[in-house]
Parts: C-alpha cells; structure tokens; sequence
C-alpha cells in the first residue's frame, strides 16, 4: 500500500467512525452490532451509487448507457 492509498484509507475510516457515532440505519434504528454496522455500510454504497447514477444520467442527454459501468469502486 503506497503512501497515498494509506491516506485515503485512513480518511475513509476516520470519516467512518465519525459518522457511526450518529448514524442510523434506513429502518430508523441505531447500530448496536457488526451486522447493523454491515447493514450501514450496505446501504451508504448504495446511496452513492444512487448519487452517481443519478448526476451521470443528469450530465448525459437522459438515459443511461448500458456499455458505462457508473458504478466505480468504492
């Protein structure tokens, strides 16, 4: 892992446990558990790739190319 793929991991988890301390899940209830913890995670990678979907389809003329993966990793 190179100096700069450590920053962004560091960053990530930092922001990561910041956010923990007032998150929720979509259902309402705090995370009290690894599978509430997974279950967070779960749904924030889907809301950005939501987010992504959505400003791609925004940029382009209005529908999505089936060929794009939008997707990226996260």
């Amino acid at each position: 892992m190179d100096t700069n793929e450590r920053q962004i991991a560091l960053s990530v988890l930092e922001s990561l446990r910041n956010d923990l301390m007032y998150a929720h899940l979509n259902n309402g209830s705090r995370i009290l558990e690894v599978a509430d913890l997974r279950q967070y995670i779960y749904e924030q990678m889907n809301r950005i790739r939501t987010d992504a979907l959505a400003m791609y389809i925004n940029k382009g003329n209005g529908h999505a190319s089936t060929e794009t993966n939008w997707r990226g990793r996260v």
